[in-house]
């Protein structure tokens, strides 16, 4: 069952922030953080098997059919909301766009996104968020970390960054470049 709840948190978490970067890619036609999107959907789509295995080898163990039923449904929910962000992301991915009206609202916006990989000279590698209060000197606040195939969803001030994270941060479009900067280690202060 704790291993079942687990899955589904993380289902969860991962559908949430495919969404996020979904409409953060049309919004501002990012190639990469839909492509990002799409990979995430086959994340979703492992849990939600492994899900369904583990509720129905619980529903045996158990003898209980409801609670089994219940995890598999919400597992596929779940996955019904990654397949919307996928479909989202396509629209950029498939080279469409967005409506010429939205565009204009979007470019005014004072918030982006961006997902760049740490370097190992970065002065990012090695320290905490908290130690290094990339927010408060970038104006960029990072909501994800994928390091290798996990992912650590909300980072904390004791978050520690490695070299090779990808970092998806939130913020104002003046503080892209120095963010990047940053983490290619092109910027050895903040």
């Amino acid at each position: 069952m704790v291993e079942i709840r687990k899955m589904l948190i993380e289902m969860k978490n991962i559908s949430e922030l495919m969404l996020d970067l979904a409409y953060s890619s049309v919004l501002y036609n990012l190639q990469d953080v839909a492509e990002e999107v799409v990979y995430l959907e086959e994340r979703i789509d492992k849990l939600n098997a492994e899900v369904q295995i583990k509720a129905v080898e619980m529903a045996i163990n158990d003898k209980n059919a409801a609670k089994a039923v219940a995890m598999i449904r919400l597992a596929y929910y779940i996955e019904n909301i990654a397949d919307a962000a996928v479909m989202v992301a396509k629209t950029v991915l498939d080279g469409g766009s967005v409506h010429p009206v939205l565009r204009k609202s979007f470019e005014e916006s004072e918030v982006t996104i961006v997902m760049h990989r740490v370097s190992p000279n970065s002065i990012l590698a090695g320290k905490t968020l908290g130690e290094i209060k990339l927010a408060s000197e970038t104006g960029m606040w990072v909501i994800a970390v994928r390091r290798g195939d996990r992912w650590i969803f909300g980072p904390t001030e004791h978050t520690k960054i490695m070299p090779g994270d990808v970092l998806i941060a939130r913020g104002h479009p003046e503080g892209v470049e120095h963010f990047i900067n940053i983490c290619e280690g092109r910027e050895r202060e903040l």
